[in-house]
């Protein structure tokens, strides 16, 4: 049984994609797609040498493509301050005093916590909006005070 470049490509092709699975990096998708590409090439009678660029090509071009696509995207916020990580972020909380060093006790969900406050907000009494939860404590600053409707 004869062992083509064809043959060859498309099972590059399908231990990347094997990869990516079990690995979960898209990149490697990219670069399957240059083996396809390469698959493609051959199958149209180009040489090696026009595979190999195609392969190269087709898959580096893809890898780049994306990068520069993800770099573009905004960043997600850190998962002590993401609420899509932690329920907890964006919740609110009243405080009723606040001790000499920033921290106080708040009751919140059921049970007494303790919180900061972040760093450039007002230490008065009154309703704070939880921003991140560091280890056992939380992070409060002042909720933005909203305009009286007419």
């Amino acid at each position: 049984m004869e062992f083509s470049s064809l043959t060859a490509w498309w099972i590059v092709a399908g231990l990347l994609v094997a990869a990516e699975l079990l690995t979960g990096t898209f990149y490697l998708l990219m670069l399957a797609l240059g083996a396809v590409g390469a698959a493609i090439a051959a199958n149209l009678g180009l040489t090696l040498t026009f595979q190999l660029v195609i392969a190269a090509a087709v898959g580096g071009g893809a890898t780049a493509i994306w990068h520069w696509r993800r770099a573009r995207q905004p960043r997600c916020a850190p998962s002590h301050m993401n609420r899509d990580v932690n329920l907890d972020i964006g919740e609110q909380v009243t405080v009723t005093h606040w001790g000499a060093d920033g921290t106080t006790r708040v009751s919140y969900r059921g049970s007494t916590w303790s919180a900061r406050l972040a760093p450039g907000s007002d230490n008065s009494v009154g309703v704070y909006v939880v921003i991140a939860v560091e280890a056992n404590h939380l992070l409060l600053e002042a909720r933005a005070k909203t305009a009286p409707s007419p």
